[in-house]
């Protein structure tokens, strides 16, 4: 049986810290920076949020940062190692885009690690975001750290 079919995503909710904490743990390739993940964790508290379940048990989160009526971010996106591949990270997505959408959002952006710091888990982030629409709009070498490029992209939704 394909797990996806019995993953339910839902929101958005508010106080997902203690989610966005559980997943990101799993994924130590992509979220290894301790003190970047307590600001995801504090931030998701209060942000909308989608989570993703397989029965009871969290296996994936979208938080949303509002940046204005028409604006906003995909501020963190995880799921789970083992549920990989599975259509779970697009479903996140779609639902955010959705509800933004619904919220009269008309521009949404990611920020990932830009293609010069060669990190092949991060290779595969920027082709789910470039499979789903989002463009790149800059890269900013020094945002977070001179070792941690960031790629800004963008989509009109």
């Amino acid at each position: 049986m394909d797990m996806s079919e019995s993953v339910t995503v839902e929101g958005p909710f508010r106080g997902m810290g203690d989610v966005c904490g559980k997943v990101l743990a799993d994924l130590p390739d992509w979220f290894g920076i301790e003190e970047a993940n307590r600001n995801y964790v504090e931030k998701s508290q209060s942000l909308p949020t989608f989570v993703a379940r397989q029965g009871e048990n969290p296996i994936g989160f979208m938080s949303l940062l509002i940046h204005g009526p028409q604006s906003a971010e995909l501020y963190v996106l995880g799921v789970m190692r083992d549920f990989h591949r599975r259509g779970i990270g697009r479903r996140l997505l779609r639902a955010s885009e959705s509800f933004l959408k619904e919220q009269g959002v008309r521009f949404v952006q990611v920020k990932t690690l830009a293609a010069i710091a060669d990190d092949p888990g991060y290779a595969n982030t920027r082709q789910f975001y470039e499979a789903e629409g989002y463009v790149t709009l800059e890269v900013f070498p020094e945002l977070w750290d001179p070792g941690n490029p960031c790629l800004q992209m963008i989509k009109s939704l």
